[in-house]
């Protein structure tokens, strides 16, 4: 038996980049997957090749930048896997951000469809969730993907506050639901491509991260794993982890050293 055999995880940004990776690695653990992504077309070929692989999949639609998308999104999931059916939630999603989006020039339809996805959807469906967990008392776990710019500006104010905001989530929700033996955590990814960063618009990207490569979903995906294991992190809430290569480390004022 797997770890997470009999758990059912709603996973949102899964139909691509650190969601996708994470939706195939607790499926391959045992997990029953709900896939949600904004478009049937990006969902359904994603829960195709799980349940081709294996896995119990399900495909849901919702589009967490408006206001009220993620009311929909709970409904959903609550209508095909009941209350309390949820045991594992990872927020992975998050807009496509572009680098023009600076200080500037964002405007407010790309600032309110960020701060939404990220804070607004994030936080109420991890607070109705673990409602349902409380009332079913399902122990479970909550996670939210958030970003190594959190506490490094890097002139994208929507995303870079976004991140910090849900650094913030993780200890709120960790320290509301921890009596109730639901654990709450983050993860940070570096220079992970796919998953919002174009490492080919960075080609000394190598040379600044001490690992010496750009990161995988795969990376990030272990990580999520042991956090969510009740085996290898049950005494572990409120924290947010790096999984950057190292990247943190670099000094971004002088170049780096070479030996």
């Amino acid at each position: 038996m797997n770890d997470f055999t009999g758990q059912t995880a709603l996973i949102t940004g899964a139909t691509n980049g650190i969601g996708l990776g994470l939706a195939q690695a607790l499926a391959a653990e045992g997990a029953r997957i709900a896939v949600a992504g904004v478009g049937a077309s990006d969902v359904e070929p994603v829960v195709a090749m799980l349940k081709a692989d294996g896995a119990d999949a399900q495909g849901f639609t919702a589009d967490l930048a408006g206001k009220d998308g993620w009311k929909a999104l709970l409904g959903d999931v609550q209508t095909a896997y009941g209350q309390g059916g949820i045991s594992i939630f990872a927020h992975c999603a998050s807009p496509k951000r572009l680098e023009s989006d600076t200080v500037l020039q964002v405007s407010e339809e790309t600032w309110d469809g960020m701060v939404n996805t990220n804070l607004r959807s994030g936080f109420f469906l991890a607070r109705e969730l673990a409602k349902d967990m409380i009332a079913a008392k399902v122990q479970g776990n909550i996670l939210f993907i958030t970003s190594q710019h959190r506490f490094s500006p890097r002139n994208l104010p929507h995303y870079s506050a976004s991140k910090a905001g849900q650094e913030m989530l993780v200890k709120e929700l960790a320290k509301a639901l921890g009596r109730y033996g639901i654990r709450v955590n983050g993860i940070a990814p570096g220079a992970i491509p796919g998953g919002g960063f174009d490492a080919s618009t960075m080609p000394t990207i190598n040379q600044m991260v001490p690992l010496g490569r750009p990161g995988t979903p795969a990376d990030i995906a272990g990580t999520a794993l042991a956090l969510l294991s009740s085996k290898y992190s049950a005494y572990v809430t409120g924290e947010v982890i790096s999984v950057d290569g190292g990247i943190q480390l670099h000094n971004w004022i002088t170049p780096p050293e070479t030996i």
